[in-house]
């Protein structure tokens, strides 16, 4: 043997004690597997018409045929009645303020309102003000929620110069995710709010196999980009995850004269 390369070798393995003793062996990941699409594998097309295909043709939908919602969304709110509500408490028909201005506010200690109707995933489009009159501070000034399926909150405050814990402040998914940026109109304006919601997923013995998700955008502001609902969204206490299947849309009354006020909402089922 050559002996130039037999002290190669002890070399190396003398490196290689040294390397077990003063740092850990660093091993490549090979968790995360690497995307292939099977559709692109094999010859490569030459000619454009071999990557163009004619279906499914996609639905044609007005953004605004529907009154100025879309043409195929339900229109849970128009001004006019209070037809597709009900209250939480008791399923009876609904005593929160209908306005002349074709809005609903909330009537204090009055309870939460829901949609008779239940929906899985969704694309929400809803419009909510504070009043212009600001009273109180923190979690007390223009306080409502809107729950997704009845249990996870998005949150509706009058945060402008009000500062409030980050996770429970405007546009918030209560107690679990901050918002990207507060984008809020001044108090007493309309905000909108459009949100992306898919709701999780349980197998027969009622264990969450998927989680929802939320997006969230704000007077065009980008503020929860697909985020996980870990659970419910409690005041106190950690997420649960009850299995469930479609819920309602409710809107809060906070119980503190919150006369947080409603309009223009309509949902398209996804």
């Amino acid at each position: 043997m050559n002996r130039y390369y037999l002290l190669s070798v002890i070399l190396l393995i003398i490196g290689c004690k040294q390397g077990s003793q003063d740092t850990p062996m660093l091993h490549e990941d090979t968790s995360d597997e690497v995307i292939v699409y099977k559709e692109y594998m094999g010859e490569e097309p030459t000619e454009p018409e071999q990557t163009e295909f004619y279906e499914p043709v996609p639905p044609i939908v007005n953004p605004t045929g529907n009154n100025g919602a879309p043409s195929d969304a339900i229109v849970l709110f128009d001004g006019s009645d209070f037809e597709k509500w009900e209250m939480v408490n008791d399923s009876s028909s609904v005593v929160w303020h209908l306005n002349d201005d074709g809005s609903m506010t909330v009537k204090d200690l009055a309870g939460n309102i829901q949609t008779k109707q239940k929906f899985g995933d969704v694309q929400l489009h809803i419009e909510w003000s504070s009043p212009a009159e600001v009273q109180r501070d923190g979690q007390n000034r223009g306080n409502s929620g809107i729950f997704l399926s009845g249990l996870y909150e998005v949150q509706v405050l009058d945060n402008n110069d009000n500062d409030t814990y980050v996770n429970g402040q405007v546009a918030s998914i209560y107690k679990q995710h901050v918002p990207l940026a507060k984008a809020s109109v001044p108090t007493g304006e309309w905000n909108t709010y459009d949100i992306i919601y898919h709701a999780p997923e349980f197998n027969s013995e009622g264990g969450k196999i998927k989680s929802g998700n939320i997006t969230i955008i704000h007077n065009g502001v980008l503020v929860q980009d697909h985020v996980e609902i870990k659970g419910t969204t409690p005041y106190i206490g950690w997420p649960k995850n009850p299995p469930h299947g479609k819920g309602p849309l409710m809107l809060q009354d906070h119980g503190d004269n919150s006369r947080v006020s409603y309009r223009n909402i309509w949902i398209r089922e996804l």
